[in-house]
Formats: C-alpha cells, structure tokens, sequence
C-alpha cells in the first residue's frame, strides 16, 4: 500500500541504527541477544492418565482438553500413567462390567498418548515444571480406590510420591473433575473443587463427592462450570482445579474450564 512503502523505506534506513542499538542492549552483541531468546523455554508439563474410557480409566474430553490448551500454552508435554492392572473393565456401549477381562493402565493410556507414554515410576519433579491429572473414574479406581472405599480410600503409590514431590517442590498441580479426591486425600488442607455440593435436579449428579473432601481433611469450594473463572486456585499449596464432567452440561463449557484450570497452571510455573 502508499502508506506501507514510507514505512518500509523508514525501516530500511534505519538497519544500521537498529542494529547498533540491540548491540547496546546486549552486553555479547547480537549472538548473545538471540541466545539469551533463546533460553526462555516453554514450561515441561507432565499428564497424568488413568486408562482410556470414563466409567473405567481417562475421561477422553478431558485429556484431549487437557493437551490442546497446554499445546496454545506453548507447553512442552509428556505422558504417563501406572503400569498396574485396571480396578475393572467397563463394557461402555452397555455401562456394565466386562466379566473376565482385564487390561494395563498404562497399555490403555497409551491410546490417548498416541503411544507416546512412559510409567509413572519415571515421573520426576527434576524434569517437570508441573503435572495435571485429568478425570475419568480411572482417577478414583486405578489411581486411588475412592470409588469403592469414599474417604477411607488409598491413593496408588505412585500417584501419592508424585503429588507430595510436586508440592514440596512447590510446583503447580493441576486436576478436574472426580481428580481433585486425590490432592484432599494426599496433601492436608489443600482447598480443591468438584462443582457444586447439591444435585440440583440431577445437574450435579456426583455432589456427594464434595462431601468426602471436607471428610478427608481438605476445603472444598463451590465453583460453577459456566461463569466467567470456572476453576479454583490454591494459591499456598499451587493447586488449581475445576469440575469438568462431575457437572451435566455442555461440552464447551467443560472444554472452557479446563482452559481456565490449564492456564493458571501454566501462570503458576512462572514460565
């Protein structure tokens, strides 16, 4: 355009100058400028999975969820879960267990990680800025066994060094929907969110869920998937969580409240 060409001609003229003025700024000259760019990486973000289908593993929405707004965050992923046999597998075309079949944890993340998944008992805090679990009642049968024994659950091993390592390393921890059982159950007075605390006409059809986290030690806080921050942040303890699926409403809201819940988590690595 007219106006663009001045402006072009404006910029050419001024290389020399531009030039002289970015070697002022950086002490090394030019090298060191865009080497100094370059040592601003992304945030390393560990994902937690649980198995691959709601009733019997990872809810699927919320990994994919999950990895798409890491991915716009600029974050740098890798996958995992416990190599350990599932609680139980879920016909889902029927809501029914499938007698005599079992599966692997980790073979049935693998679906969801494209294959691209290691065993949690790699996971370490050293190479990490954060880790997220999403939901799936694989959260609160292969991960815990909050699906059976409520507030007397047992977290897996695994899953509880992780958690413990990530929050005395003061790292961010994120979780939706039936997850957040596993901060309440494994770090004392974390404050975590499963929506609201009444059904509500069958909206809220795991209310009762809120219940077992005040019983387990931790605070719950009433939060909507609809509003404009649909997530809670503890900021002492670097938890962030959001109710996803333990609410019955539609997917984009849900897909929006793990945007809030992923983006804080990234805000809290500081990078």
């Amino acid at each position: 355009s007219a106006s663009a060409a001045p402006q072009s001609a404006m910029l050419t003229s001024r290389g020399p100058a531009l030039c002289t003025a970015l070697r002022r700024a950086a002490p090394g000259g030019l090298a060191s400028f865009h080497s100094s760019a370059r040592h601003c990486r992304a945030a390393r973000v560990a994902v937690v999975l649980s198995g691959c289908g709601v009733y019997d593993g990872t809810e699927i929405h919320e990994a994919s969820a999950v990895l798409v707004h890491l991915s716009r965050g600029g974050a740098e992923v890798q996958m995992y879960a416990p190599d350990v046999p599932q609680m139980h597998v879920i016909d889902h075309s029927k809501g029914q267990p499938a007698e005599a079949e079992s599966r692997n944890v980790l073979v049935e993340s693998a679906r969801i990680a494209r294959g691209k998944i290691s065993s949690l008992a790699k996971l370490t805090t050293a190479e990490h800025d954060a880790v997220i679990f999403p939901g799936g009642f694989g959260a609160a049968k292969n991960l815990s066994t909050f699906a059976v024994d409520g507030k007397d659950c047992k977290v897996n091993r695994e899953v509880e060094r992780v958690l413990k390592d990530f929050h005395k390393a003061g790292k961010p921890i994120g979780l939706c929907c039936i997850s957040p059982v596993l901060a309440a159950k494994v770090l004392s007075g974390a404050e975590v969110t499963v929506g609201h605390e009444e059904e509500e006409g069958g909206k809220w059809p795991y209310a009762g869920t809120a219940g077992a986290i005040k019983e387990l030690g931790a605070k719950h806080c009433v939060k909507d998937v609809t509003i404009s921050f649909p997530a809670h942040v503890d900021t002492k303890n670097k938890v962030v969580t959001t109710p996803a699926f333990m609410c019955e409403t539609a997917l984009h809201h849900i897909f929006d409240g793990i945007g809030a819940m992923v983006k804080n988590v990234l805000k809290l690595t500081g990078k």
